[in-house]
């Protein structure tokens, strides 16, 4: 079996933050790593080189295969921060309704820049995903 690429790892997070080129995206790459911090009361850690993760979880996939991966996270890429909420889909389903814009992909929410959500609605869902993945 392949070995998971993303692990989390001893990269500077300050450094990452630093380096993304686009304003704006910085901008709210501090906003959003700030709000996960508060929420989940865990530091941000590198996952990989691009992804800031927050806690800690062993996820099983219905193979059985058994993997060390963030309780969130999120990637500032250059078309948009992609949410890395680690928890089912339907417990997501209420509070996206009030998020604003964004768009869904299998394990991801995207959103081009914060000022496109509703910032009380985005809390909440990363309250959600982090709860969800403590149990």
């Amino acid at each position: 079996m392949a070995e998971l690429k993303t692990k989390a790892n001893d990269g500077d997070v300050d450094a990452f933050v630093a380096s993304i080129e686009n304003p704006q995206r910085q901008s709210d790459a501090r906003e959003l790593r700030a709000l996960m911090e508060k929420i989940t009361g865990e530091p941000a850690v590198m996952w990989g080189p691009s992804i800031m993760g927050f806690g800690h979880e062993r996820l099983v996939y219905a193979s059985g295969r058994q993997v060390d991966w963030m309780a969130i996270g999120f990637a500032p890429r250059k078309a948009n921060l992609s949410l890395h909420l680690t928890c089912d889909a339907e417990e997501l389903a209420a509070p996206l309704t009030n998020l604003g814009k964004y768009t869904q992909g299998k394990g991801c929410i995207y959103i081009k820049k914060l000022s496109d959500v509703d910032s009380d609605a985005l809390a909440n869902l990363i309250t959600i995903a982090y709860a969800s993945s403590r149990t």
